[in-house]
């Protein structure tokens, strides 16, 4: 069942002259996406965690010479409850200049799915971009019936539609989780994408090599397995994901299985290299059950083509603490998990960010060779045991840490979320978290990094919702893939 709300039904939009789309946030390049005007809006989702009041997409103000810098400027709810609003994006990126199947291409809609819910929600950004409207629905049993998947997470514009990464089966409890493809503009759902899945069960993220026709898919677990937080037996029996997945992008056929080694649990964020001829990119692993560090991964094809290679290319300690100041998850164990849960590679690839969610810290690697990243810098804000506070509010320490990590097209600005997801909010931070979305100044030519105290967004600006994934107005890091150099 879709639902559409109000006047402000899913439109059409027109091609500029020559038959190329009148959207000057599609970009040809990484070069030109970098090179344009720089976001003055950020959208971020937020989700209540008693399920109590709706989940909202939140608009805030990223213009620093506006009188409202650094607030939310609008609020969009939901009708239902208990969403729990994720991860979301755009209906078309600048990859759309290359899919004759995607007519009228457009950076008008952000979609949202509901990861506990399984209904995906269609925001509409036009005709104010500063106060997004909610238009369309889309229910769990749609997406059951038609792609045979449940508990949407991730999606990106692509050939033949939008591909929607799903946890589970249509049942929403177990799996196989996959992809299902989405109309590009009914954002209808049209079948599950892959054809021949091969040996592979869990899921979590994809994306894609466009111009080789390869894409990469990750796994975290099944609902059953991630909806009531970290289980530790299935932790300590090294059965939540640790492999890479490799398809044929246009059939949606498996090629190669990449295992980690199970002892690497929960192969999460996907970041391909943005030069279009590339075919490597980098994958975060979020702890080793021997030692509790984190990692980053990389994966890479031989020039001459064939299988991909994997290889292990930045390790993140844990750090030892006093059990006493431990949630009872760690106390056993006596040290902080970095617990890496999110990676962002800048447009030009040469800055990798790696978010420390357990220990509080946010870490910039110089990747110019990415077979060597060199660490530039890093930046703490709250964490399990640190509480790290925000330099405006010296005397309130933080709750939760860096989590979801965006960056600007050009790779001046990143911006932080600090909640990974309720129920293992609840574990590894049980006094509660506070909101807060914090943008930090990076220098795109040396590295650096530096706080910045004027956008400090937190507590009860965000309506008693937690906040997880922030998107920017024309595009970012991570929404685009691009087909040109």
């Amino acid at each position: 069942m879709t639902t559409d709300h109000g006047d402000h039904a899913p439109a059409h939009p027109h091609h500029g002259e020559g038959g190329h789309p009148a959207d000057p946030t599609l970009y040809r390049t990484p070069a030109d996406a970098a090179a344009a005007p720089p976001e003055h809006l950020a959208y971020v989702v937020g989700f209540d965690r008693g399920a109590e009041r709706p989940d909202a997409l939140f608009t805030l103000d990223t213009d620093p010479a506006s009188a409202s810098y650094g607030t939310v400027v609008d609020i969009a709810e939901l009708p239902t409850l208990g969403d729990e609003l994720h991860h979301f994006g755009w209906n078309a990126c600048s990859s759309a200049l290359a899919h004759a199947d995607h007519h009228s291409p457009e950076r008008r809609y952000l979609l949202a799915p509901g990861l506990r819910s399984s209904r995906l929600h269609v925001f509409d950004t036009h005709p104010d971009p500063a106060h997004p409207r909610l238009v369309k629905t889309v229910a769990a049993d749609e997406l059951a019936a038609q792609a045979g998947y449940s508990r949407p997470h991730t999606l990106h514009c692509g050939p033949e539609g939008v591909f929607l990464s799903c946890l589970g089966s249509a049942d929403g409890t177990d799996g196989p989780g996959g992809v299902a493809l989405l109309d590009h503009e009914t954002f209808d759902v049209l079948r599950a994408w892959e054809t021949d899945r091969g040996p592979q069960q869990l899921a979590y993220d994809v994306w894609w090599h466009l111009n080789h026709d390869i894409a990469v898919t990750s796994e975290w677990g099944t609902p059953s397995m991630v909806e009531e937080g970290l289980d530790p037996e299935l932790l300590l029996g090294r059965k939540y994901g640790h492999a890479l997945h490799f398809w044929e992008l246009g059939t949606g056929r498996h090629l190669q299985r990449a295992d980690l080694g199970d002892e690497h649990q929960m192969v999460l964020e996907l970041r391909p290299a943005h030069d279009p001829e590339a075919t490597w990119g980098f994958a975060g692993v979020v702890v080793n059950v021997t030692d509790l560090s984190a990692s980053v991964w990389l994966w890479h094809r031989d020039p001459a083509g064939g299988d991909f290679t994997v290889r292990k290319v930045i390790t993140i300690p844990a750090e030892p603490a006093e059990p006493a100041g431990l949630p009872p998850a760690l106390r056993p164990f006596g040290a902080v998990p970095p617990l890496v849960t999110d990676i962002n590679l800048s447009v030009d690839d040469r800055w990798l960010y790696v978010s420390a969610w357990g220990t509080g810290e946010l870490l910039q690697y110089d990747v110019s060779d990415p077979f060597h990243p060199r660490r530039t810098a890093s930046a703490r804000l709250g964490g399990i045991t640190a509480r790290t506070p925000h330099p405006a509010a010296p005397d309130t320490p933080l709750t939760g840490g860096p989590q979801m990590v965006e960056l600007s097209r050009d790779g001046r600005r990143v911006y932080l979320t600090n909640s990974l997801y309720g129920s293992w909010d609840d574990q590894f931070y049980p006094d509660g978290i506070e909101p807060w979305l914090i943008k930090l100044d990076a220098d795109p030519q040396t590295g650096g990094l530096a706080v910045d105290h004027r956008f400090f967004p937190h507590g009860a600006e965000f309506r008693g919702r937690r906040v997880h994934q922030t998107h920017l107005q024309g595009g970012d890091a991570s929404s685009d893939s691009y087909c040109y150099r």
